[in-house]
C-alpha cells in the first residue's frame, strides 16, 4: 500500500551517519565530549590567538553547543529548537566535503550549520562530519555498536533518505524538515525571538541579581584595597565564575597583603595565563594557584621597568618613521605578554636601524600603526590605523604609508565620527527601552553598531525594558539572562 512513496534520496556530502551507529546505545555526557575531543581541538579559541575575531565568534559557539548537549541529557526533554552555529576551524589533512565552507588563507575555514538532532550520538556525529573530522574513533566508544566494520557501513549509502511529503501526511510522522522550516519562518525575526525568549531571560536575569550585586561590591572592594585602576575580565564568564575569582583574589590579599599592592595603579584582568600585558595590564590565569599569582606580584617592579623601555622603544621607532605613533589596539590584536610585545618591537626597530629609510620627521604624527607577525605586506586598516609586519621590506614600507598616509587620515577621521554617532545611539536606545545594560561584543564595528541602533529605535520592543542587551552576532540567552542579538538582526526583509 505504500508503493507510492518513494523515498527521495538527496546528496548530502559529509554528513553521513553510518548505519551501525543507528544500531548503538545512546552515549553517556563524558563520551560525547571525549567524541568531541577532535572537534573541540580544531575550534578552541587559545588557538586562535593571532585571530581575535575568529576566536570570540568560536567563544560564542561553544557556549552556545554547551547549552544544547546539557539540554539533551535533561530527563523528559522532548525537542530541542534548531540551533544554528557558525566555527572557525583550523585546517587539518582532511579535505572538506562541503562545497559551502569557505576556505580562508589565514589557516581554518568558516564551518556553518544547524543542529535539530535528538541525542548525544547524532549530535555528535552531525557536528564532527559538519566541520569534515573523522568519525571512526566514535566506534571505539560504543561497546554495542554493530559487528560490521565502520568502512563497510560507509559504503551502504552515502546518501541520507529524505521521504516523500505525503509519507508524513499518511503516518502522522513528524517531518523533521517541516520543523525546521517552521522556526526559521518564526525565530528569524528580532520581535518573534524575543516573544519566545524574553520570558526566560527574564527570570534569568532576575536570578542573577543577588550575585550581581555581589560581584560588584568584591570589585569595589579590592579596588580599593589594593588601589587598582579596575578589574577586568578576558572573557565573557558567568557572574558566579566571576564571584569565584574575586573571592579567590580577596583571600590571597589577606594572606599577602603587601606584595599585591605592588600592583597599585594597574588593571588586573583575568584570563588565560599569568604575566603582564602588552598594554601593561595584570594577567591572572584562571588555571594557575596562589603560588604562581604571588610570584607574579613579586615580579611586578621587574615588568614596570620593562614597561619603561618598551614605551622607549614605542617613541624610537616613532622618530625613526615620521612621527606615527605605534599602537597595541587589544580588540583587534592577539593577546601578547609585555616580554612577547617586546620582543617584535625589538627585531622591527633593529631593522629600521639598518635601512634608516629617510621620513621628513613629524611628517606622519596623527597617524597610528600596529606590528603584526603574521603578515609580509603592510595594510591600511578601514579604522585608519596601519597594519605593518615586522619582516616588511623597508622600501616598500615607505612607499606604501607616504601613498596611503592621507586616506589614514581619512579614514581615523570617520572613525572618530563614526564612535561620537555610536555612543549617542547607544544613549538613546538605552533610553527609550529603558535597558539595564547595552553594550555590544568587541568584534562588532561601530559602522555595524550604528545601524544596528538607528533599526532599533525605529522598534516598539517592551520586552527590552530593564534587560541587558549585548550586540553581537547570534541570537542567544546567556546563562545570566543577558539577551544576545546579531547586529545584522532581521524584521521582515533579510539585512545583508
Amino acid at each position: 500500500m505504500f508503493c507510492h512513496l518513494r523515498p527521495v534520496r538527496r546528496l548530502c556530502p559529509g554528513k553521513i551517519f553510518p548505519y551501525c551507529f543507528l544500531l548503538s546505545r545512546a552515549l553517556s555526557g563524558a563520551e560525547a565530549v571525549n567524541a568531541l575531543r577532535p572537534f573541540y581541538f580544531a575550534v578552541h579559541p587559545d588557538f586562535f590567538g593571532q585571530h581575535p575575531r575568529e576566536r570570540e565568534v568560536n567563544e560564542n559557539s561553544l557556549k552556545r553547543l554547551s547549552a544544547y548537549l546539557e539540554n539533551l541529557q535533561k530527563p523528559g526533554f522532548k525537542s530541542l529548537k534548531p540551533t544554528q552555529l557558525v566555527f572557525y576551524v583550523r585546517e587539518t589533512d582532511q579535505h572538506p566535503s562541503d562545497g559551502q565552507e569557505h576556505f580562508s588563507t589565514s589557516g581554518f575555514r568558516a564551518v556553518k550549520f544547524t543542529l535539530h538532532t535528538r541525542d548525544l550520538l547524532s549530535t555528535v556525529l552531525y557536528i564532527l562530519n559538519s566541520c569534515s573530522l573523522s568519525i571512526e574513533h566514535v566506534q571505539s566508544l560504543n561497546t554495542n555498536v554493530h559487528s560490521q566494520p565502520l568502512k563497510e557501513a560507509k559504503r551502504t549509502s552515502d546518501r541520507p533518505i529524505k521521504w516523500d511529503k505525503s509519507y508524513y501526511s499518511f503516518t502522522g510522522f513528524k517531518d523533521p524538515d517541516e520543523d525546521l522550516e517552521q522556526v526559521w519562518r518564526t525565530e528569524t525575526t528580532l520581535t518573534s525571538w524575543l516573544d519566545n525568549n524574553g520570558k526566560s531571560a527574564i527570570k534569568k536575569l532576575k536570578n542573577s541579581l543577588p550575585l550581581r550585586k555581589e560581584l560588584d561590591r568584591l570589585k569595589d572592594e579590592l579596588s580599593h584595597q589594593l588601589q587598582l585602576s579596575d578589574i577586568r575580565w578576558q572573557r565573557s564568564w558567568g557572574v558566579a565564575h566571576r564571584c569565584s575569582q574575586l573571592h579567590s583574589l580577596g583571600r590571597l590579599a589577606q594572606q599577602n597583603l603587601e606584595t599585591l599592592k605592588n600592583a597599585k595603579g594597574c588593571t588586573i584582568i583575568f584570563t588565560d595565563r599569568s604575566g603582564m600585558s602588552a598594554v601593561g595590564h595584570v594577567m591572572l590565569g584562571t588555571m594557575d594557584v596562589h603560588h604562581h599569582w604571588t610570584k607574579l606580584f613579586e615580579r611586578l617592579p621587574s615588568y614596570f621597568d620593562l614597561q619603561r623601555r618598551l614605551t622607549h622603544l614605542e617613541d624610537q621607532i616613532s622618530y625613526l618613521l615620521g612621527g606615527i605613533q605605534v599602537v597595541y589596539i587589544e580588540e583587534l590584536q592577539p593577546v601578547l605578554t609585555l616580554e612577547e610585545y617586546y620582543s617584535l618591537l625589538d627585531v622591527f626597530y633593529n631593522r629600521l636601524l639598518k635601512s634608516r629609510i629617510p621620513f621628513h620627521p613629524r611628517s606622519l604624527r596623527g597617524l597610528q600603526m600596529i606590528l603584526n607577525s603574521d603578515r609580509y605586506a603592510p595594510s591600511l586598516h578601514e579604522l585608519g590605523h596601519f597594519n605593518i609586519p615586522i619582516l616588511c621590506d623597508p622600501a616598500n614600507l615607505q612607499w606604501f604609508i607616504l601613498t596611503k598616509a592621507q586616506q589614514a587620515r581619512e579614514n581615523t577621521k570617520r572613525k572618530e565620527e563614526l564612535k561620537v554617532i555610536e555612543n549617542n545611539l547607544m544613549q538613546a536606545s538605552t533610553k527609550k527601552f529603558s535597558l539595564g545594560k547595552f553594550y555590544k561584543e568587541p568584534s562588532v564595528s561601530s559602522i555595524q553598531m550604528v545601524g544596528c541602533c538607528k533599526r532599533l529605535l525605529e522598534q516598539s520592543l517592551p520586552y527590552l525594558q530593564g534587560m541587558h542587551l549585548c550586540v553581537s552576532h547570534f541570537y542567544s540567552v546567556m546563562q545570566d539572562g543577558d539577551l544576545c542579538i546579531p547586529w545584522n538582526w532581521k524584521n521582515g526583509e533579510a539585512i545583508k
